[in-house]
């Protein structure tokens, strides 16, 4: 986690450009020489920091650069936290699933779609039962069609090995 922003950023001597535009707090903006521009750094006790090397003259900027890296980990680290995990519930089914079993398992699918996560419906095809793959898939389509007010389907039943499967995602809520 120690690397998680790498240094993007020349700093002090690093910067190799001969004449800089330099911006900051406490400084007159304007076009410096590298040595120039370290110089007031140096005097206000603060870093010379290369933000952007696009124009003729790199765009330094005079500032504490431990303190901007320690706000740019933060920033990372806040907007990691906040983005959103995909959570992928799975409901499993033999080809001979009764119709309580397939109504029981049908509501809690529908409860798992309403709190947001994905649903990987699947077929287990045990031993001979794989010369049944029409019912698995009669089972699976009458299960999507069960939660279209749901979920929309993501893919259409795929038979893997002796596994059938198709997976649901949840429509986009209307707050």
């Amino acid at each position: 986690m120690k690397n998680l922003i790498k240094e993007t950023h020349n700093v002090n001597e690093r910067i190799t450009a001969q004449k800089v535009r330099l911006v900051g707090e406490n400084v007159t903006t304007g076009i410096y020489s590298t040595r120039e521009a370290l110089a007031i750094a140096r005097a206000q006790e603060l870093d010379l920091v290369e933000v952007s090397t696009a124009s003729d003259f790199p765009v330094c900027k005079v500032m504490d650069y431990a303190k901007f890296k320690y706000l740019q980990k933060r920033k990372h680290k806040e907007i990691k936290s906040n983005a959103q995990k995909v959570v992928i519930k799975e409901i499993r089914f033999g080809p001979n699933t009764s119709d309580h079993d397939f109504d029981f398992k049908l509501k809690h699918a529908i409860n798992f779609l309403e709190s947001g996560a994905k649903v990987k419906v699947c077929v287990k095809f045990v031993g001979r039962q794989i010369m049944f793959k029409e019912r698995g898939e009669l089972i699976l389509l009458r299960f999507s069609q069960g939660l279209e007010a749901y979920g929309k389907v993501e893919q259409l039943p795929k038979l893997e090995g002796k596994k059938m499967s198709i997976t649901v995602t949840p429509l986009p809520s209307k707050k």
